[in-house]
């Protein structure tokens, strides 16, 4: 049997770990709409076009990154990540891991280009894959990332080609004008 005062000594060991724990899941607060305001100022609203939010929170504590995911219609999918730009920015090293699962998986990139949306001076990187193929349809990975101020804003978009290339695009083009609009303005 466990003595009193060594189950209390522990939980009181655990108390500074609880507050840490709880403190990483405190990057969202909830707004009366139902969107969730994150510390950056991105809100992450319960829809985006097609898109209904799943879920935010911690995407990689280590990194200070924190998500908001999306689906849409027919297995649409939409990933935002959000973490404080610690220097410079280099998209490429960033999704370094991902591309290696893409082309470990046989994905085969299809284009790498840096675009600007909405007339924005905002210069965004994207590299696309496409996945797999299914009668008249090409599944494909979007990865887009650009610094805003002083956030790394990143997109990831799963979706079919050529039946979601709106919905795909417009999720791109309001996610980045948000940012732009919201992100270091609190």
């Amino acid at each position: 049997m466990i003595p009193a005062r060594a189950l209390l000594t522990f939980f009181v060991a655990l108390i500074p770990y609880a507050a840490l724990a709880q403190s990483g899941s405190d990057t969202f607060t909830n707004r009366d709409d139902g969107a969730k305001v994150h510390v950056s100022g991105f809100v992450c609203p319960q829809r985006i076009g097609e898109f209904e939010r799943d879920a935010v929170g911690e995407y990689d504590p280590e990194h200070n990154q924190d998500f908001c995911a999306y689906a849409a219609r027919d297995g649409v999918y939409g990933t935002i990540t959000l973490s404080p730009l610690n220097g410079g920015y280099d998209p490429k090293a960033a999704f370094a891991e991902d591309f290696a699962q893409q082309d470990a998986t046989g994905g085969k990139r299809i284009s790498e280009i840096t675009v600007r949306l909405n007339g924005s001076p905002l210069a965004i990187y994207t590299r696309t894959y496409r996945t797999s193929r299914a009668e008249a349809l090409e599944y494909r990975t979007l990865f887009a990332g650009a610094a805003v101020r002083n956030w790394v804003v990143q997109v990831t978009v799963e979706y079919a080609d050529p039946r979601d290339t709106q919905t795909e695009a417009e999720f791109l083009r309001t996610v980045y004008a948000a940012a732009e609009r919201q992100i270091g303005k609190s």
